[in-house]
């Protein structure tokens, strides 16, 4: 499964992505619907897009967290996650001529298992879950112009990778997720 070979091939940084790295792996091996929203651990892709210089980050305020986030989205069976994180990337905010980033052999910028707790979307009840996600590195042109999805976010926009941890308000997110991004984005590209 070329999933499970791109994340065997993964470095891990620290030891979140150590152990986040070893239960997607045996997720992988072990869950035939890892890849679909019925399995309580499954799939996502995130898309980390930044400027070119490094400096910003495009940021979505997610309706549901009430915040702004990333982008992403569930696999939905789909295999290649680089394909679902662009995929999520144009239609959460327009940005359509975004560039891959080449961040090593495997294209993966991070790992982590995200924890969602129990929630209302579009009048249903979601239980509990966890999304084993994959974050791809984008660069994108911050002239370019951008649109939200109402039905996911309220808003888009560019912001300075120093802000970041100030205008999320999520702080799990912000001390384990995004204070990595962007330390990662600014020894890739600063």
């Amino acid at each position: 499964m070329p999933l499970a070979d791109d994340i065997r091939a993964f470095a891990p940084a620290n030891d979140q992505e150590e152990a986040d790295r070893a239960l997607m792996l045996e997720r992988l091996a072990t869950d035939p619907q890892v890849l679909d929203r019925v399995s309580p651990a499954h799939f996502t892709a995130s898309a980390w897009a930044v400027d070119a210089a490094g400096a910003r980050a495009l940021l979505v305020y997610h309706r549901i967290y009430d915040s702004w986030s990333w982008v992403g989205g569930h696999a939905d069976g789909e295999e290649d996650l680089a394909v679902v994180a662009r995929r999520e990337l144009e239609e959460e905010t327009g940005v359509s001529n975004a560039r891959l980033a080449d961040v090593g052999i495997d294209g993966i910028f991070s790992l982590e298992v995200l924890p969602v707790a129990g929630h209302m979307h579009h009048g249903i009840w979601v239980s509990s879950h966890a999304h084993l996600n994959v974050t791809y590195l984008f660069v994108a042109d911050p002239a370019a112009p951008v649109r939200g999805e109402p039905a996911e976010n309220a808003s888009v926009r560019w912001a300075p990778l120093e802000d970041i941890l100030t205008l999320s308000t999520e702080p799990w997110m912000c001390e384990h997720i995004y204070a990595k991004l962007i330390e990662r984005t600014h020894r890739l590209l600063g």
